[in-house]
């Protein structure tokens, strides 16, 4: 069986040629013009920029149609994706063009300034532009051979946010994203009849997995705006239809704060899933409130990326929960030996499924690691209720150990969350000569709203064991960030060390 990418297309343009494939801020495809316009791209690549199978080629931009268009080029040739976050500076892109040995690069013009400073750390053989000669290429015959282009071989190189150190490279390849696309359309029914609207960056996996490819595979139709506008977002939704959209929570949060969210028509929209960070209760329940089904889920870069989802019967009653494993997944929940947790137990979460990445790239230590029969150990600690559905309790590295109790963070601030004044929270642990760690609140309140470190702690005593309330709280007006958008805690540690507890 045919697992790879441009087969999808192919297929499709043989079955449902005039149905529309893609909509571009400018431009709409159908199948059958879609899979002219990758074969042009596959020419192009082959015969200006000299590529072949197995060569890394960066990709340096936001999103736009062409770059759906050139993935589905690089799949048909056998190439390597290597996509670079623009929020990144050039320093650290340089890291991970070194890293790959990515040979060749696509931008837009929106980021020549980038590229300019990316292209005098770092030596590219070919670099082209998308609206350049990119765009005005004629196709000529490319010559390629679709049996050598396995399905297994690394597809794509989507760097993890580098928290902890050096960003790993999360090598995936086209059956990874033929699973992850089969175990979407079974999670979301997705159907010919959908349509997509993706709006997370195509430089993460988030953009590409969540929803965009599982719809393709379902022949329905994905639509890709630029920039993330809330009101365009919304307008987009009402005037396109739009029946299927990923995001994460800050997304929900400046859509439902929008002005115009409460005129927009949503009666096409079947589900708007939220992933990549939790989703704060409140967030939830205001979009319930409004009759729309906000879901949850979870997912990782290494799994390309659904492990989890809340289905359409569960998402109103199980709300905290990121529902159970999706179909063709297999999970478990584990202690430090390697046994499984007794239910409502703490574990650490296991994946195993043709989902999972094959390999941190040029690291065997680190894939070996994370990679133990079969199982990808995520370092996530979670713990299952008596139906079946899993509630993630933090990072393992985050754990606090206060006293020879375990303090999982996240349940801290899922606690101070519902705080009707709190922005942004985050706990970790400070070393304590007396408890070994105790846990410390990082706290950004909302425009117009004041509340004192006594305030925090007292609401958290009212709900939690006193070991767990936070002995200082130190109130920001950001939280650190990294380049993803995700609270950075390394950075929080080295703030928060320079505070004295009393």
């Amino acid at each position: 069986m045919d697992t790879s990418i441009t087969y999808w297309i192919r297929k499709r343009a043989y079955i449902t040629p005039d149905r529309v494939a893609l909509i571009g801020e400018n431009k709409k495809f159908t199948y059958q013009e879609l899979l002219l316009e990758i074969e042009r791209v596959s020419s192009f690549l082959d015969h200006v920029m000299q590529l072949k199978k197995g060569d890394r080629i960066a990709i340096l931009s936001q999103n736009r149609a062409e770059y759906f268009i050139t993935y589905f080029a690089i799949a048909q040739l056998g190439l390597i994706a290597v996509p670079l976050n623009i929020r990144l500076s050039a320093s650290e892109l340089a890291y991970q063009i070194q890293d790959s040995g990515a040979k060749a690069i696509i931008y837009e013009k929106e980021q020549e300034a980038l590229y300019k400073q990316l292209n005098d750390l770092v030596h590219f053989e070919n670099s082209q532009i998308f609206e350049g000669g990119f765009s005005s290429f004629s196709t000529k015959k490319v010559e390629v051979d679709f049996e050598i282009n396995s399905s297994e071989d690394p597809y794509i190189i989507c760097y993890t946010s580098g928290t902890t150190g050096k960003p790993k490279g999360a090598v995936l390849t086209q059956e990874n994203m033929f699973w992850n696309a089969l175990n979407n359309q079974y999670a979301l029914d997705l159907t010919s009849s959908d349509r997509c609207l993706v709006i997370l960056p195509l430089f993460h996996i988030g953009g590409i997995g969540l929803f965009a490819f599982p719809t393709f595979l379902a022949g329905g139709s994905v639509i890709i705006p630029g920039k993330f506008q809330p009101k365009q977002v919304l307008k987009l939704i009402e005037d396109l239809k739009v029946t299927v959209m990923m995001g994460v929570p800050t997304i929900y949060n400046a859509l439902i704060t929008e002005e115009t969210f409460k005129k927009t028509d949503f009666t096409s929209l079947r589900v708007f899933c939220s992933g990549g960070a939790p989703c704060p209760v409140e967030l939830l329940h205001a979009y319930h409130e409004q009759g729309l089904p906000l879901y949850q889920g979870f997912g990782m870069t290494e799994t390309s990326p659904t492990v989890f989802m809340l289905s359409k019967e569960d998402y109103k009653r199980k709300i905290g929960s990121i529902g159970k494993p999706v179909m063709f997944c297999e999970i478990d929940l584990i202690d430090d030996h390697g046994n499984s947790v007794k239910q409502g137990d703490v574990g650490e979460l296991i994946i195993k499924g043709k989902n999972v990445f094959k390999e941190y790239w040029g690291l065997p230590d680190k894939t070996a690691e994370s990679i133990k029969n079969g199982w990808f150990y995520t370092g996530d600690l979670a713990y299952k209720d008596d139906e079946g559905f899993i509630y993630i309790a933090g990072r393992k590295k985050d754990m606090i150990i206060s006293g020879g109790e375990n303090i999982y963070p996240l349940e801290v601030e899922q606690i101070i969350g519902e705080m009707k004044e709190i922005n942004e929270v985050a706990v970790i642990g400070i070393q304590d000569e007396k408890w070994g760690e105790v846990p410390v609140a990082m706290i950004s309140l909302k425009a117009g709203h004041q509340l004192s470190e006594i305030d925090i702690q007292n609401y958290c005593a009212s709900k939690l064991a006193k070991y767990k309330v936070p002995k200082k709280v130190v109130f920001l007006e950001d939280l650190p960030k990294n380049a993803t958008g995700k609270l950075d805690k390394k950075v929080m540690q080295l703030q928060i060390e320079k505070v004295e507890l009393t």
